[in-house]
């Protein structure tokens, strides 16, 4: 079924607020960086966490409204390279926030072999990012987790009709399915369900990959059939389906909604990252906010490999933060805490062996 080209919307009404390099009127990161240094124990370089390419959803100075991400870096270990597909727009393969992060399946990330485009009939390894979008979103994972590593899936074509996109977007998936990534970002999507579509989420939920996916900008009830927004309404149990909020902890006038089908909330407003021509920019929409969680999921996965996307999924919602003001627009009225997340993946991770125990004891 065709998805009409407005159905974008997630990346259109998001780039529209991208500026270049530093804002006037922005605080300067200096004081906030000696600040951050002073902490022992982190596990990455403070300075990232208000850095150029960072944003108020990482701050630490932020308190409630970021996504409390410091003291999930503290103590943290990797135990396992984790890959996270981004399915978007391209990326910049030289861009000095990313080029360390890029994955390639085969042979060595370089200028002519950078991840996939399938936006036009014949595929490439070069997915060169002209409109933003997926450099953009692709900077957020790495600022929450600065060790993952981004496999660049370009779908997005914007001379393409709606229905060439929503083609071009399953063979990505298909890809990021069959290359057996960690965790699939998609931060797009539209008002009709796809059958190809949801049968490659369907084999991706059997092989245990988690997706993380839009709620939408269109400022619509998903819970509502006939509003839905796919893929995140197809409602499996590996998709986690993420609203925005901003500073104030408001969910934001675009996003999607609903107490039922939006699973958690995340940063979504005037959000700092990457941007093409090695610069940084703002953009505002739910395909910031899922950027996020993607981040945080690849964090848990690589400091514990052992959990499973179900517990992943689980773990990352149980732990969210509750905010009134998000009550009967969120499932559960959650926002993401990266901390609480990470320190309730050590908990679960400490129990599995006692409940594998309990289990071959009852099946013996």
């Amino acid at each position: 079924m065709m998805r009409p080209v407005k159905s974008l919307l997630t990346i259109s009404l998001s780039v529209l607020l991208a500026t270049s390099s530093w804002a006037a009127g922005t605080q300067s990161p200096a004081s906030s960086v000696q600040l951050v240094k002073a902490d022992a124990g982190l596990a990455f370089t403070a300075d990232l966490l208000v850095s150029r390419f960072a944003s108020w959803g990482i701050d630490p100075e932020k308190n409630l409204a970021s996504i409390n991400l410091k003291d999930s870096w503290k103590n943290f270990r990797k135990n396992k390279e984790v890959v996270v597909a981004v399915v978007d727009t391209g990326i910049q393969q030289d861009h000095p926030f990313l080029a360390g992060n890029i994955y390639v399946p085969n042979g060595k990330a370089s200028s002519g072999n950078y991840g996939m485009d399938f936006s036009n009939e014949r595929a490439t390894n070069t997915p060169s990012d002209s409109h933003g979008h997926g450099t953009h979103v692709a900077g957020i994972v790495k600022s929450v987790f600065p060790e993952v590593k981004i496999l660049a899936l370009k779908y997005y074509n914007p001379k393409a009709s709606g229905q060439k996109n929503l083609e071009s977007t399953i063979r990505a998936l298909r890809y990021a399915v069959e290359m057996n990534v960690d965790v699939i970002n998609y931060s797009g999507g539209g008002p009709e369900a796809s059958v190809e579509e949801l049968r490659i989420l369907k084999e991706a939920e059997k092989k245990g990959i988690l997706i993380i996916a839009a709620a939408g900008n269109e400022h619509s009830n998903i819970d509502d059939k006939k509003n839905a927004y796919y893929p995140a309404s197809y409602g499996l149990s590996n998709i986690i389906t993420v609203g925005a909020h901003d500073e104030n902890l408001q969910i934001i006038p675009s996003s999607n909604y609903g107490k039922n089908s939006v699973d958690i909330a995340a940063p979504g407003y005037r959000i700092r990252s990457a941007i093409p021509g090695s610069g940084a920019g703002y953009m505002t929409g739910t395909s910031q906010a899922t950027a996020f969680v993607s981040g945080v999921a690849a964090l848990i996965k690589s400091k514990h490999p052992e959990l499973g996307f179900d517990q992943i999924r689980n773990i990352i919602l149980s732990s969210s933060l509750k905010v009134k003001n998000f009550e009967g627009k969120i499932l559960g009225a959650g926002k993401l805490d990266a901390t609480k997340a990470v320190e309730l993946a050590g908990t679960v991770s400490e129990k599995l062996p006692a409940l594998a125990a309990t289990r071959a004891v009852a099946n013996h």
